[in-house]
């Protein structure tokens, strides 16, 4: 386990698009805080650093990674652990976070996060690929759970005792992705407010909230995770339940990554997360974007 925690506030944040660059330094919007994928900054220097920097010194920051690999049976690629370790002791973050996927074999990085079985073996190699980028970074990372589309025949755990026993296992956090259960619950026919009941509650350092579109393959809806929309009605419910089920305030991140709108939008997004947050959790610390 790394020496820092997660620590950022516990209100909404969004993330950081190089379109919104200038809106966001011209008029220095009331907004929790910003994440950033660390890959995008990972050059040595230009206009995203730049920015980046200027950004920094008005807001706190999370770092959410695309690339490690975590679940990668050739380990940890020790290249890009360094770029993040140094982009992290550059712009010093309140959180970084990476997913429950994998991304890299033989050498070969892929353009996808897929998904891995849940089964000793990958909890083994999951922990210690944990541990080595802990150790690196000198703090704890969270974990995001995935969004599915099918089931291995070779899982030997539900996700969520899957999460549990990697939470136990490494000693990292979860970053808990709303959308993420609901369009897996909904591909996969499980329950998703049971899901997070059985979630390991005491390890969330951060929410995400995102869209999703429905598509039709077949006769089949399947549910596609594309950040590309706002979020949905179900999926709002759903958020709040995991609130009240989790019984505390936490950072929520209001997530969009294609189709991009203007900045207006992802404010607005964030005022209904902040709101929520402040119908269950009176008298708690929070900052509302105007």
């Amino acid at each position: 386990m790394g020496d820092k925690q997660f620590s950022l506030p516990c209100n909404t944040g969004v993330s950081l698009k190089p379109q919104h660059y200038q809106t966001i330094l011209e008029t220095l919007p009331i907004v929790g805080w910003f994440e950033i994928h660390p890959e995008n900054y990972m050059g040595k220097g230009g206009s995203p650093h730049k920015y980046l920097t200027e950004i920094r010194s008005h807001y706190h920051l999370s770092m959410h990674g695309v690339g490690l690999s975590l679940g990668s049976a050739d380990g940890i690629d020790d290249t890009h652990l360094r770029a993040l370790a140094e982009l992290v002791k550059r712009y010093q973050p309140d959180q970084v976070s990476e997913h429950l996927s994998w991304s890299n074999f033989g050498g070969t990085f892929l353009n996808d996060l897929l998904p891995l079985p849940y089964n000793k073996e990958s909890l083994h190699i999951l922990s210690a690929n944990i541990d080595k980028v802990q150790t690196e970074l000198g703090m704890t990372i969270l974990v995001e759970n995935p969004s599915s589309y099918l089931d291995f025949n070779n899982s030997s755990y539900s996700e969520p005792e899957f999460l549990n026993e990697l939470v136990k296992a490494s000693g990292c956090g979860l970053l808990l992705d709303v959308n993420n259960i609901y369009v897996s619950a909904s591909n996969q026919g499980f329950d998703p407010f049971d899901y997070i009941e059985n979630i390991p509650k005491q390890a969330v350092g951060e929410i995400h909230l995102a869209g999703h579109s429905v598509q039709d393959i077949e006769g089949i809806e399947i549910c596609i995770d594309d950040h590309g929309s706002p979020v949905k009605n179900a999926v709002w419910k759903l958020h709040q339940a995991a609130l009240k089920i989790l019984g505390k305030p936490h950072p929520v991140l209001i997530e969009w990554d294609t189709d991009v709108p203007e900045f207006s939008v992802l404010i607005g997004e964030a005022n209904k997360a902040e709101k929520l947050i402040k119908k269950l959790y009176r008298g708690k610390d929070s900052q509302v974007a105007a």
